[in-house]
């Protein structure tokens, strides 16, 4: 199994948010023909999002390390009846990010920042108000 910081998975959660599902486990499991699509889905596109149709939670977990043990992939999400797993391919699409995080970067110099340019301020027209509205001199 891969593993996978907590930054990586992160971005693949966000990769894999406007995916479809592409594979659904029926009430038979992990059959031998559901073990092929997948390996054939993560082979195209690396990152696969799984429908699981049982309605155990543990059934579900038990279900996500045994894809990810037999086809060598890392888990990234499960959430609810949706599993999301990732395996880089021969030649990687998804460019993950490293994982190291990087510091702030500090100013060189700080200088003074010019005083925002206040905006002047309205002349209104005290003559006669045309209801509730107030009239500005110059342009509308």
């Amino acid at each position: 199994m891969i593993e996978l910081t907590t930054e990586q998975r992160r971005f693949l959660r966000a990769q894999a948010h406007h995916l479809n599902p592409t594979v659904m486990i029926g009430n038979q499991g992990l059959t031998d023909a559901v073990v092929r699509e997948l390996a054939r889905s993560l082979d195209a596109h690396e990152l696969v999002k799984i429908r699981v149709l049982g309605d155990e939670r543990e059934v579900r977990i038990t279900l996500m390390d045994e894809v990810c043990t037999q086809l060598d992939c890392a888990p990234v999400q499960h959430i609810g009846k949706l599993l999301i797993v990732y395996r880089p391919g021969t030649e990687p699409k998804i460019e993950l990010p490293d994982g190291t995080k990087k510091k702030a970067a500090k100013p060189a110099a700080t200088q003074a920042e010019p005083a925002a340019k206040s905006r002047p301020e309205p002349k209104i027209d005290m003559g006669r108000p045309g209801g509730n509205r107030r009239r500005r001199l110059g342009k509308r």
